[in-house]
């Protein structure tokens, strides 16, 4: 069992705090715009609390509005206020501090580019409020995509570059000497979080000693998925989300002599000992 395994800091937070906020205020209507965190699970739990996750606020009703650990853009969370929620920020504080080096790299004149996934939460966040100070503003998802904007690499010479929070180290390393040939300055920020970084680092080790990596969590989980990718490329892997899925992979699992297992930063502990006591079953019934 990988060791940084399960909640992080910033999913242990952003849960604990909504629970705490709808117990004190229980007259009150707490919603959610978005998925708190990306654990199916756990939005169920949320809701039985009586915490709606919505897309949007309704228009007739008031009362708090949380912000997803994700973060959100700026003119949401003031539309928020706007409408009479009371607003309780509880964005990662590591991913707020990729919004404000993208604000600040923006408002500096430079080429922002983030690296990530388009559809992130996280990274639609970072790049709206980059956006309101520059145009300049680019997600790059793969390296593919950062080849299509050479020429305005080279025509703009200044770049500054951020990185979703859950991404690989590997990405990072790639742009940046994809970029600095055009760049006459270059500013780059490594904001993938110290919890990713150790949770890939630990899972990469434990795979090298293991016949089968499991790695629990949502499919949803940027930083489950990158897990999953990471362990791959060493031992055999399975990502799954809850101890339902581990039957499908009876095989596998009665194959290997070793198994680790890791899990994203949003999975909870409960769900990754129910999925240790479902393959210990497996075993008991050879």
């Amino acid at each position: 069992m990988a060791k940084g395994a399960g909640f992080c800091y910033g999913v242990k937070r952003a849960v604990e705090t909504t629970k705490k906020i709808k117990i004190d205020n229980p007259e009150k209507k707490v919603w959610v715009l978005g998925e708190l965190i990306h654990n199916s699970q756990v939005i169920q739990e949320l809701e039985r609390m009586g915490i709606m996750t919505v897309n949007e606020l309704p228009e007739k009703e008031t009362g708090i509005c949380i912000v997803r650990s994700h973060g959100m853009p700026a003119v949401q969370i003031r539309e928020a206020e706007e409408k009479g929620f009371e607003v309780v920020d509880l964005t990662c504080l590591d991913v707020k501090k990729v919004q404000q080096k993208a604000v600040e790299l923006a408002k500096d004149g430079y080429l922002v580019l983030i690296l990530g996934k388009p559809e992130h939460p996280e990274v639609i966040a970072i790049e709206a409020n980059a956006k309101m100070y520059s145009d300049s503003v680019i997600v790059i998802p793969n390296i593919e995509k950062l080849k299509e904007q050479e020429e305005l690499l080279k025509s703009h010479g200044k770049t500054g570059i951020v990185i979703q929070t859950t991404q690989k180290a590997e990405f990072l390393n790639k742009v940046c000497e994809y970029v600095l040939p055009f760049s006459k300055e270059l500013k780059i920020f490594n904001t993938i979080c110290k919890s990713t970084s150790m949770r890939q680092d630990e899972a990469k080790k434990l795979a090298l000693e293991s016949d089968l990596m499991i790695v629990v969590g949502s499919k949803k989980s940027a930083n489950t998925t990158h897990l999953a990718e990471l362990v791959s490329l060493i031992t055999k892997t399975i990502h799954i989300e809850t101890k339902d899925d581990i039957q499908k992979y009876r095989h596998e699992i009665l194959q290997a002599g070793n198994i680790g297992i890791s899990a994203g930063a949003s999975t909870p502990d409960y769900i990754i000992n129910d999925v240790i006591k479902e393959i210990e079953k497996i075993e008991e019934r050879t």
